[in-house]
C-alpha cells in the first residue's frame, strides 16, 4: 500500500498495519496532531492512563500477557522521561513494547525549547534501539522497523521520537512489506555441532539439570511445550528464574520450584550439585548465581540464548549455543530421539533420591497464629480460591513478590507478569490494566504491597474509566517489608523510614477512586473475603492485614553460594540470631 498523508496519519496507521488494536497513552502538546487522528478511527482503542510510567507498564502487561508487542504514547520531555523506568524494566526483562514520542519541531531541537529535552539520548542506554525521525520520507521505514526491532531476537523496547512538524508534515506511506532490519538480523537456529554435543553431554549426565528463565515464554508458547516434550524424553528436574515461572507446569513431578535467593532448597541444592547444567533462556542472573566462584562446582554448562551477548558474560558455557529456544529444543529433541539414549537409571534413581531428600526439608513451611494472618497464608488462600480459573497474575517487588512466585504455582506460560530485573516497586498495578485490556473476560490480580502499591496507585482511575475489573490484593505489613528484612539483616536492626506511618485507608481510597475497597484482618475472615473480591465485577482494592516482622524465606545471604541457605521454619530466637549473622561485610555490598 501506497498513499500520501501526514505523518499523524502513519503513525496510526502503521499501528493498524502492525495488528495493534490497543495503545497506552497521556497526551501533551508535541503529540496532539497524532491524538487527533486517534479521534478520527475507531481501530485502535486508546487506553488514556495517569501517568507516563503506568502507560509503560501496561504496555509491559499486555506484551507479557499476550506475547504481541505492547505500545505507548507519549508526550515529549516530562512525559518522555517518566516512560524511563518502563522503558529500563522492559530492557531488562526482555519484553517487546514499542513507544512513540512527541519531539519539539525540528527548527526548535537543540534550543530548549518548552518540554525539550534530548529523548533519544536520554533513552540510548535503556532502549533496544531508538530513532529521531529527522524526515517525512523516513518515517513509514523507521515505524516498521521499529516494530521489527522490538519483536525480533532477544526482545526489548524501541522509542521512535517524532518532532511536531514531521507529524503535520505530508509524505507518502508505505506498508510493512518484508521488512528486514539491514544490520540486525537474529540467528534463530543453534549450530547443529553445538545441539549434537550437548546431547552427547546430557546423555552422560548423573545429576542432570534444567535451568529455565524468562526467554523459553519469550520465545511462544512452542517453546514451552517443547519444553515438556525434552523433559519427558530425558526425565532431568527443572527450575526457572523469577521471570520463567509457567514455563514448565508447577504440578510436574520434575519441578523443584523457583530457584535463586528466595528459591527453594532442593532447587538451590540441585543446581549447585548437579553435574551437567542446561540453561534455556536464562541470563545467570546475580539473584540466582551468588558467588560465581561457588556457583555450581561441578556442573559442565550448557547454554541456549538467542542474545549471544548473554552467554559467557557471566558464567563460562562449555557449549554455548546461540539460537532461538524453540528451534533449539526442536533440533534437541530430534537429536536425543535419533541417538536413541538410554539413560543410567541407577545414577537417575540416585539422583532423584537426593532431591525427594532435600525436598523433605518442606523448605515453603511456615506457622499460623490464630490471631494475626501471614502473608504466605494469605497467598495460599487466593491460589486455593483461584487456580482452577482464567487467572492472570500481576506483582509489585518485594516479600509479596516473593511469596507470590514460591507459592502460587502456574501451569501455563504468559500468566505471570513481574519485574525482575529492575525491581520496580509500581509495576503490578498498571501492568494488571495491560493485562485485563488484553484479557477482558479473565480475572486480574495484582498481587500487592502496601508500599509498592502507592507509586502508582493513580492507575486505579484508568481501571475505572475502562471498565477494568482488576482484583489489587495489597499484603499489608505496614512497612516496607524487604527494606526492613534487609536493614534487619545488614544493619543492626534499625529500621531506618522503612516504617510507613501515614498509610491511607486503602477501602475509603478506593471508594473514592468509585471503586470498591475491601478489608480483612482475620485469618477467619480470609476464605469469605477472597470469594467476595472475586465475585465483584469493578476494580477491587483488598486491603489484607498481615503479620508486620515476617521474613521471607528460604533466603540465600548475598555473597554466599547456593548451599549456604537459612532457613524459616526455626524458632523465633534461632531464626533472629541466624539473621544477624546471615551476611557479611563482602556480601551486604552485593545487596
Amino acid at each position: 500500500m501506497q498513499r500520501e498523508m501526514t505523518g499523524a496519519e502513519m503513525v496510526v496507521q502503521a499501528l493498524i498495519d502492525h495488528g495493534v488494536d490497543k495503545l497506552f497513552g497521556y497526551p501533551g502538546g508535541a503529540v496532539l496532531p497524532i491524538y487527533d487522528e486517534i479521534f478520527q478511527q475507531t481501530e485502535v482503542q486508546h487506553i488514556l492512563v495517569r501517568h507516563e510510567q503506568g502507560a509503560g507498564h501496561a504496555a509491559e502487561g499486555y506484551a507479557r500477557s499476550t506475547g504481541k508487542p505492547g505500545v505507548c504514547l507519549v508526550t515529549s520531555g516530562p512525559g518522555a522521561t517518566n516512560a524511563v523506568t518502563p522503558l529500563t524494566d522492559a530492557l531488562m526483562d526482555s519484553i517487546p513494547m514499542v513507544c512513540i514520542s512527541g519531539q519539539v519541531a525540528t527548527h526548535l531541537i537543540g534550543n530548549d525549547a518548552f518540554q525539550e529535552c534530548d529523548t533519544v539520548g536520554i533513552t540510548r542506554p535503556c532502549t533496544k534501539h531508538n530513532w529521531l525521525v529527522k524526515r517525512i520520507e523516513d518515517l513509514p521505514r523507521i515505524l516498521h522497523e521499529a516494530f521489527y526491532v522490538a519483536t525480533t531476537g532477544r526482545p526489548g523496547p524501541v522509542v521512535v521520537d517524532i518532532p511536531k512538524d514531521i507529524q503535520l508534515a505530508r509524505g507518502t506511506y508505505t506498508g510493512p512489506h518484508n521488512i528486514v532490519h539491514k544490520t540486525y538480523q537474529p540467528r534463530v537456529k543453534g549450530d547443529l555441532d553445538a545441539i549434537r554435543a550437548a546431547v552427547d553431554l546430557m546423555a552422560t549426565a548423573r545429576r542432570p539439570i534444567f535451568y529455565t528463565g524468562g526467554g523459553v515464554i519469550n520465545s511462544g508458547p512452542q517453546a514451552s511445550q517443547l519444553l515438556r516434550e525434552i523433559v519427558k524424553l530425558t526425565g532431568f528436574p527443572v527450575t526457572s528464574t523469577l521471570m520463567g515461572l509457567g514455563a514448565f507446569p508447577a504440578s510436574h513431578p520434575n519441578w523443584l520450584g523457583m530457584l535463586g535467593m528466595h528459591g527453594t532448597y532442593e532447587a538451590n541444592l540441585a543446581m549447585h550439585g548437579c553435574d551437567v547444567m542446561v540453561c534455556v533462556g536464562a541470563r545467570f542472573d546475580d539473584r540466582i548465581t551468588g558467588r560465581i566462584d561457588a556457583f555450581a562446582p561441578t556442573a559442565k554448562i550448557i547454554h541456549i540464548d538467542i542474545d549471544p551477548s548473554s552467554i559467557n558474560k557471566i558464567v563460562q558455557a562449555d557449549i554455548p549455543i546461540v539460537g532461538d529456544v524453540a528451534h533449539v529444543l526442536e533440533d534437541m529433541i530430534r537429536l536425543w530421539k535419533a541417538a536413541a539414549v538410554t539413560p543410567d537409571k541407577k545414577a537417575e534413581k540416585a539422583w532423584w533420591e537426593q532431591i525427594a531428600e532435600w525436598r523433605g526439608r518442606d523448605c515453603l513451611a511456615y506457622r499460623t497464629r490464630p490471631d494475626v494472618i501471614m502473608p504466605q497464608q494469605a497467598i495460599h488462600a487466593l491460589y486455593d480460591a483461584t487456580h482452577d480459573k482464567d487467572v492472570y497474575i500481576t506483582t509489585e517487588v518485594g516479600q509479596h513478590q516473593m511469596w507470590a512466585a514460591q507459592l502460587f504455582k502456574f501451569e501455563e506460560p504468559n500468566r505471570w507478569m513481574t519485574s525482575g530485573g529492575l525491581g520496580t516497586m509500581g509495576y503490578g498495578l498498571p501492568a494488571a490494566v495491560g493485562v485485563q485490556v488484553a484479557h477482558p473476560d479473565s480475572l486480574v490480580i495484582d498481587i500487592a504491597g502496601d508500599a509498592s502499591v502507592l507509586m502508582t496507585i493513580q492507575e486505579m482511575s484508568t481501571a475505572v474509566q475502562h471498565d477494568l475489573p482488576i482484583k489489587i490484593f495489597i499484603l499489608n505489613n505496614q512497612y516496607m517489608g524487604m527494606v526492613r528484612q534487609w536493614q534487619q539483616l545488614l544493619h543492626g536492626n534499625r529500621l531506618s523510614h522503612s516504617y510507613t506511618d501515614a498509610l491511607p485507608d486503602f477501602v475509603k481510597l478506593a471508594e473514592a477512586y468509585g471503586c470498591v475497597g475491601l478489608k480483612v484482618e482475620k485469618p477467619g475472615d480470609l476464605e469469605g473475603g477472597i470469594q467476595e473480591m472475586i465475585n465483584v465485577k469493578r476494580p477491587v482494592l483488598f486491603d489484607c492485614r498481615v503479620a508486620n516482622l515476617t521474613n521471607c524465606f528460604p533466603m540465600i545471604p548475598s555473597g554466599r553460594a547456593h548451599n549456604e541457605i537459612l532457613m524459616g521454619a526455626e524458632s523465633d530466637d534461632v531464626e533472629a540470631e541466624a539473621i544477624e549473622n546471615a551476611i557479611d561485610a563482602e556480601g551486604a555490598a552485593l545487596v
